[in-house]
């Protein structure tokens, strides 16, 4: 293949839609060892459809569409000198046909991504692979000048239907979106990757609400007013209805899941008054929420976080779709201590990599190598 011969261009819905669909299903997703897949329900974009800025390309030999990648801009906090807020542009969604990887076709969408990237003045472009998917390392990393800049893990538990039972010690409230944003920009401003327009992400159609827990007892008023004494423990977090954009499912999952699935159900049609804990069913594509943004303060915080946690299952358990609950926090966070989930279906270790786009701060470049100022790490909703 020559490279004259590649053509990349914009994707167009009534001209590639129905070849990405087919490009999906031909290619991979994620290694061998990638439990959860992503099932777009004939939707390709759907995973950047709710960013402030998208774009996604197609490449084609012929009359063949052989890859595609996807590519959103938004502001954020990165801890850029002089000032916190930077551009940063997200590269996902990276696709080669089977047939024809190794070509070279990968590192030409990915760069044409980039160009789009500088005409719209980014900062910094960054991409999540799982740590072990040798391919995509190599071609971010080795090939096209990206740094390791983080491990965060994605923590997924499942959804018993059983509602469980809640401590009577501890309130939840739900915040009005003007009461969450101003908590969020007070507490959270400095965490990496902190959107700038985290208003806009509270007001999507698809964020279900912001709420938090503190010891019963202790009073909590008008939320987002400043000068007000908060509770010496609270905890908080928001939730992403992600199952509306797509679906997940099981890739090469371990056998036990499987078994675990299959006799749980069984178990429970036969002998349903035992009540014990019910694993979903895992046979076919399913819906999940995301919980992002969540903070805790105070001793007695790690608590109420796994309270907050009951609470978006029991939420959750409402739902038909939903069968897994997922989150993604900094490798080093605490928070992996009080957040519930099953090991089998969780990523202990995703591999976020990081590029310098602009050349003109001597500064800038450090921030691939910087160490994180603080263990937290915010995922933005519309990125997952």
């Amino acid at each position: 293949m020559g490279c004259g011969e590649l053509k990349i261009r914009s994707y167009d819905v009534q001209v590639h839609r129905a070849g990405v669909e087919d490009l999906e299903r031909r290619c991979e997703v994620g290694p061998t060892e990638r439990v959860l897949c992503i099932d777009t329900m004939g939707d390709p974009i759907c995973r950047i459809r709710n960013s402030p800025m998208c774009k996604m390309l197609v490449a084609e030999l012929g009359s063949e569409l052989v890859g595609v990648i996807q590519g959103s801009i938004k502001l954020a906090t990165v801890h850029k000198p002089p000032k916190n807020i930077a551009k940063l542009g997200y590269v996902l969604g990276l696709r080669i046909a089977p047939l024809h990887r190794r070509k070279g076709i990968g590192s030409r969408l990915v760069l044409e991504l980039e160009k789009w990237f500088i005409a719209n003045d980014v900062d910094y472009a960054y991409m999540a692979t799982e740590k072990d998917n040798e391919a995509s390392v190599n071609l971010f990393i080795n090939k096209l000048g990206y740094a390791n800049f983080r491990t965060p893990a994605i923590l997924v538990n499942p959804v018993d239907h059983r509602a469980l039972r809640l401590s009577s010690k501890t309130e939840v409230a739900k915040l009005k979106v003007e009461e969450a944003e101003f908590l969020y920009r007070k507490f959270m401003t400095s965490t990496e990757f902190f959107p700038d327009d985290i208003g806009n992400i509270l007001r999507n159609k698809l964020s279900l609400g912001t709420w938090v827990a503190y010891p019963r007892g202790e009073s909590w008023d008008d939320f987002g007013s400043d000068g007000k004494v908060l509770p010496r423990s609270w905890a908080m977090l928001s939730v992403w209805n992600s199952g509306e954009l797509f679906k997940l499912r099981l890739g090469k999952a371990p056998l036990s899941c499987f078994l675990y699935t299959k006799s749980s159900i069984l178990i429970d049609k036969i002998f349903p008054c035992f009540k014990l804990p019910a694993i979903p069913d895992f046979l076919s594509p399913f819906g999940f929420y995301f919980m992002y943004g969540v903070h805790h303060e105070g001793s007695l915080s790690g608590k109420l976080v796994q309270h907050l946690c009951q609470f978006v299952h029991n939420m959750a358990t409402k739902s038909k779709d939903c069968k897994v609950i997922v989150t993604e926090v900094g490798g080093k966070d605490i928070l992996r201590l009080h957040i519930p989930y099953w090991k089998s279906l969780s990523c202990p270790e995703d591999l976020w990599c990081i590029k310098t786009l602009k050349n003109e701060e001597n500064a800038i470049h450090q921030l691939p190598k910087a160490p994180p100022t603080t263990t937290s790490l915010f995922v933005d909703p519309r990125e997952v």
